[in-house]
């Protein structure tokens, strides 16, 4: 029942808002479980993702976060038309597209491209720079006449701070951040719309990551790009997000603006991730309870009942196992939390 202390999210219609390049509405992905090698039969099925509903606008970045498993790679995958919602609906620039043929969903691909977690498994290695990079236009023929192409490519390569003369070069012959600034420089080859980052800085050295986010926020101002960021690393995603979507197996628990989230988390679950993020400072670890979850993540093949995160919940009482907590805006806040005792917790972070 709605009161004064907890109101429903105002979604907008779909196709209401021009400034939305993605509308998801209650997007759901399960996976099934089977048995027999001859002879397969269902015997359940794991709940990757299970009931999605958020927006990305225009010129935005999107932090997606959680611990593994929680099916934050699922739904980049399913936003890519790499899996098929079980249910649901996913729209691009106003078009549905969890419905789309192979021919459609190449077509819709040219405004969505995704850059992957390992930039050393995510290019082939028998394959040039050059080839890598100019790959798209094979397939998108008419995006760059052919005499065109190579121009084209080093110009993407001297975009992401790669030299140019270097597209003869193959993917050995570079370290881990430029193989990264190879897989950015072929998801601009289309000139998308949105480009989803699978945890692309999580495979590098901590230099190294600071440098990709600046030139993923580089990027993002020149070409007007708006991003997905999927990311386990809290501190990563707060330097690059405008607002973070909190996901714990395969629901979203909390979402909010950048400083509504991590200044003013009301989800013990955001508040849990938040407070295992060091501290340099060490006048400044003193002031803070770190909250250590105890047990481990349940199975996404039997969730449990009622709210997914009580089973490691200080908070959780009776209601938690007979109720789910819709996600919605509470007294206490005013950006949505899936919690039944949702309350702003004070959050010292390693970064400011």
């Amino acid at each position: 029942m709605t009161t004064e202390a907890s109101r429903p999210v105002e979604q907008p219609a779909l196709g209401e808002s021009a400034e939305n390049v993605i509308e998801v509405t209650d997007l759901v992905k399960y996976f099934p479980l089977t048995r027999g090698i001859l002879f397969k039969r269902t015997i359940g099925q794991v709940r990757a993702v299970d009931g999605i509903s958020l927006q990305l606008r225009r010129g935005e970045t999107l932090g997606v976060v959680g611990e593994s498993g929680c099916g934050k790679s699922t739904f980049g995958r399913l936003l890519m038309g790499l899996e098929r919602p079980t249910s649901g609906s996913i729209r691009l620039l106003g078009q549905e597209t969890s419905r789309l043929n192979s021919t459609e969903l190449r077509r819709m691909r040219r405004n969505i491209q995704i850059v992957l977690q390992d930039p050393y498994s995510s290019l082939d290695p028998r394959m040039t720079v050059g080839d890598i990079v100019g790959e798209p236009f094979d397939v998108h023929a008419d995006v760059v006449p052919r005499k065109g192409r190579r121009k084209a490519v080093q110009d993407l390569l001297d975009v992401v701070g790669l030299n140019p003369d270097h597209i003869n070069r193959y993917p050995h012959q570079f370290s881990g951040g430029q193989r990264q600034r190879i897989g950015v420089a072929r998801a601009l080859a289309l000139k998308p719309e949105v480009i989803v980052c699978d945890e692309p800085v999580s495979a590098l050295d901590v230099s190294v990551q600071a440098q990709v986010v600046n030139l993923f926020e580089k990027l993002q101002d020149e070409f007007d790009l708006s991003y997905i960021f999927i990311a386990h690393d809290l501190s990563v995603v707060r330097h690059i997000a405008d607002r973070v979507a909190v996901m714990y197996l395969g629901k979203v628990v909390e979402i909010g603006t950048e400083k509504e989230i991590y200044e003013e988390p009301t989800h013990p679950y955001t508040q849990a991730l938040l407070s295992a993020v060091p501290v340099p400072d060490p006048e400044l670890r003193g002031h803070r309870d770190q909250i250590v979850l105890e047990g481990d993540v349940p199975s996404p093949a039997n969730p449990p009942s009622g709210c997914r995160f009580r089973t490691r919940c200080w908070k959780a009482e009776e209601i938690c196992a007979e109720q789910e907590p819709p996600l919605e805006e509470r007294s206490d806040s005013a950006h949505p939390s899936a919690c039944h005792f949702a309350k702003v917790r004070d959050v010292i972070h390693a970064v400011e």
